[in-house]
């Protein structure tokens, strides 16, 4: 068949209009929607044929169609459950909520809300209030203000208090902090001049010094809260930042990172700087995020001293970076339970990284005597993960699927988990797949289980 008649033997929009599949959708889908999806199909149809592929078939047609309407109308943002091993997974949405959090969004998304209402006066309030007594209880700071993420606390707070005038860094922390966005970069969109001091793995107190001008208005600290640097290696401690910012009247901001609250160490981690240490020593400005190692939702969270939160409070950036009550709603419920000293048992981060190697042991076994022969627990490690606490790592139990008598097997079953309701994401290691019972949540567990039995008879494991 030549190219003219195989562009010929295309049927028309009316033609595909009368199938019973596509008027079936009709009652779901407004006709124009309807037709445009037609007319799309059939222009990629047409540049298929001129580049010689064979035309489909009217029920080819209509099934794509019919299979295009249907993927419009459903959700493409998923819930999944997270086997990975990683607690903090940023490309599977960091933090997961406690239960009070997710129900304190929901009581406030589905209806008004005393957001900006002072119901003691009866008149217009503020949103930042809600927040800002927990934070100041928690951290021990003077006041404290919450905005969309920690880069875009970062831009505000250099912008309103550094703008045209110098910010001293470490070099060696003049980081990347994901995605591509770079901390000399969010403080040149500021306004504020950057001046690096030191070198990539070794600064002195004396670099600070030497650097500090009439135009300094502050000396920063950046937690490298996603890398480590190891080996010859020297960087300067908050305190003696501190301490030389009195002696020459200047700020210090502090970009505490992942957001930790509480002591890591009896989890046999590394001990993490937390928000508290920072503001005990004396910082004028600290910064850190909502959705890492706190363990709520997105934001970028700024304590400190009252005479500087004030200024960002009524600087203009405030209102386009400012939390919608949503969010508001989980991180107050989430600061509850730091308040209360029930984050542990009812964060899930904090469930994760202090779960024992028994009950993880325990749901393991559990998991591995319902899959069959192929299928054994083993030893492995989860991370922390997220921009939180590089190279540190938790022993964990993994659920491991031998698929190494079969090439290509692992990602096979990896990738029909992922095409479930809900997916499930492990990780694969040298042709095996491993299932990590630490980053799945407890009633989580018979979702798991019948997803795999499901997964290895289908691929006949």
């Amino acid at each position: 068949m030549c190219m003219e008649n195989k562009l010929r033997s295309l049927p028309g929009v009316d033609k595909i209009l009368e199938y019973s599949e596509i008027k079936d959708l009709v009652k779901d889908f407004p006709h124009n929607l309807i037709v445009d999806i037609i007319r799309e199909n059939m222009a990629f149809y047409r540049t298929s044929i001129t580049q010689g592929k064979q035309p489909p078939s009217p029920d080819e047609i209509v099934s794509y169609v019919v299979k295009q309407l249907l993927a419009l109308s459903q959700p493409r943002l998923r819930p999944l459950i997270n086997a990975t091993g990683v607690v903090l997974h940023t490309n599977l949405g960091r933090a997961p909520l406690s239960e009070l959090a997710v129900d304190a969004m929901i009581k406030v998304s589905s209806g008004y809300s005393n957001l900006e209402f002072d119901l003691g006066k009866g008149e217009r309030g503020s949103r930042h209030g809600y927040i800002e007594s927990l934070l100041c209880r928690i951290t021990g700071a003077e006041a404290g203000v919450v905005v969309n993420n920690n880069a875009s606390a970062l831009l505000l707070g250099l912008t309103a208090l550094a703008k045209r005038k110098e910010v001293i860094i470490s070099r060696g922390q003049a980081v990347e902090i994901g995605g591509g966005f770079r901390i000399p970069e969010v403080m040149r969109q500021s306004g504020a001049k950057l001046i690096e001091v030191g070198t990539t793995n070794r600064t002195y107190i004396d670099d600070y010094e030497k650097a500090i001008s009439s135009r300094t208005v502050a000396l920063m600290r950046v937690h490298t809260s996603n890398f480590k640097v190891v080996g010859f290696s020297q960087s300067v401690a908050l305190e003696e930042i501190v301490a030389l910012s009195k002696k020459s009247h200047v700020l210090v901001f502090d970009d505490v990172g992942s957001g930790c609250l509480l002591d890591t160490a009896p989890f046999g981690l590394e001990h993490e700087p937390t928000v508290q240490d920072s503001i005990a020593q004396g910082v004028d400005l600290a910064f850190f995020s909502g959705d890492k190692l706190l363990g709520g939702p997105q934001a970028g969270i700024i304590v400190g001293k009252k005479i500087y939160l004030d200024k960002l409070k009524k600087h203009p950036l405030m209102r386009a970076m400012r939390l919608d009550k949503t969010r508001l709603a989980a991180l107050e419920a989430t600061l509850i339970h730091y308040l209360k000293g029930e984050a542990l048992v009812k964060i899930p981060v904090w469930q994760m990284i202090s779960m024992s190697l028994t009950e993880i042991e325990q749901r393991a076994q559990s998991w591995a005597g319902c899959l069959g022969n192929n299928v054994k627990v083993v030893s492995g490690e989860s991370v922390i993960g997220g921009g939180s606490m590089p190279g540190a790592s938790l022993p964990t139990r993994l659920v491991a699927v031998n698929c190494s008598r079969k090439s290509n097997l692992a990602e096979k079953l990896a990738g029909w988990l992922r095409d479930q309701d809900p997916p499930v994401i492990g990780r694969i290691s040298e042709n095996i797949l491993l299932i990590d019972p630490r980053t799945v949540l407890p009633a989580e567990d018979p979702i798991v289980i019948k997803t795999l039995q499901q997964g290895l008879k289908h691929l006949d494991l």
